[in-house]
């Protein structure tokens, strides 16, 4: 009887350390690096056309006159930049994001429903979706950061003649040049102009950003505009795709094609709501790389500033390759994880 009555108090545990946890994380992990790495061209491309000067006359414009670029001055390796530690920071972040959605709908199942319903209301699903967006978020902003200074690092963008004077020396500037420019002969500076080979590496862009920009701290630019933006794009995410899932999957009709125009559908909305956040985020990032001119006391100085140097539009570039990746991106992210966690035997 005594070993009966102390098992209710052993079930919190056990559902926090339990084999279907580690296939959420699990499953989380895998599905973020396939999705990232099945568009990363698409990824890089949206980074670069967030930052870049917009009075440069060099800019990437268009979505395929700037991939044929990109492949014609760096290869495939122009293509994969920053992917490796893209992934790197994306199986944790989806693997924590995941997890602790699922965690978090059974707790809240537990509080709110108190199991009188099967189903949470989109209300709740939102705020699950927020928080495990802000718990993924806070857990792997440095990586995000550093990936973001390495995509940009060996684009041809032009900088700003006041960063560019500020640098190192002109002849330093042009030995650099000549050694790392890829693209056609020009006397124009560029981004990777003025970074070693050392820089273009996790670490060294790391030690970089650290030695720069004010320590450790410099690692979390922009973390609040960036948490500000994942809470709604995450809840809206996992909201939308389980409303869609319950549309477009019911019984008897669950086939691939449906579970990936689910997971589209519902990653392009979120996507599109949520954008400027994430224009927002990439300009705080690279405030630190004065070559771009970038220079923000803060989210609410950069948003003026973009506002009132190049319009609301200004908080929506990059949206078309970012929405020609999402799709296919989230898609294939929901339906890894489900395959994954299928496959693992987790409900």
């Amino acid at each position: 009887m005594a070993e009966q009555e102390q098992r209710p108090t052993e079930k919190p545990t056990e559902k926090w350390l339990s084999p279907q946890l580690s296939s959420y994380f699990i499953a989380g992990g895998i599905a973020g690096a396939a999705s990232r790495t099945v568009v990363s061209p698409l990824e890089r491309l949206k980074i670069i056309q967030q930052v870049q000067p917009p009075s440069s006359d060099r800019q990437y414009k268009g979505v395929w006159n700037s991939l044929v670029r990109m492949w014609r001055e760096e290869g495939f390796k122009g293509f994969m930049r920053g992917n490796g530690i893209n992934c790197l920071r994306i199986i944790p972040y989806s693997a924590v994001q995941f997890t602790t959605y699922e965690q978090l709908k059974k707790v809240i199942f537990q509080w709110f429903t108190g199991y009188g319903n099967k189903q949470l209301d989109t209300p709740k699903r939102l705020c699950a979706g927020a928080l495990a967006g802000i718990t993924s978020v806070c857990t792997t902003y440095p990586l995000d950061l550093v990936r973001s200074r390495l995509s940009i690092a060996t684009a041809s963008i032009p900088l700003q003649a006041a960063a560019a004077s500020t640098s190192s020396s002109k002849a330093a500037q042009s030995a650099l040049a000549s050694a790392y420019h890829t693209a056609s002969a020009t006397t124009r500076l560029t981004t990777h102009s003025v970074f070693s080979p050392q820089d273009l590496t996790v670490w060294g862009m790391t030690l970089r950003v650290m030695r720069e920009e004010g320590g450790v701290r410099a690692l979390y630019r922009g973390l609040i505009p960036t948490a500000m933006g994942v809470a709604p794009y995450v809840g809206i995410n996992f909201a939308a795709y389980e409303a869609l899932r319950a549309i477009i999957t019911p019984p008897g009709k669950s086939g691939v094609h449906r579970k990936l125009a689910c997971g589209a559908l519902a990653g392009s909305v979120s996507q599109t709501l949520t954008y400027p956040f994430d224009v927002l985020r990439r300009k705080m990032q690279v405030t630190g790389m004065n070559m771009l001119g970038y220079k923000y006391n803060g989210a609410l100085d950069a948003l003026q500033h973009i506002i009132r140097d190049e319009g609301v539009r200004g908080l929506y570039r990059g949206l078309w390759p970012n929405l020609l990746k999402v799709a296919p991106s989230i898609a294939t992210s929901f339906f890894t994880y489900e395959l994954v966690k299928e496959l693992l035997g987790a409900s």
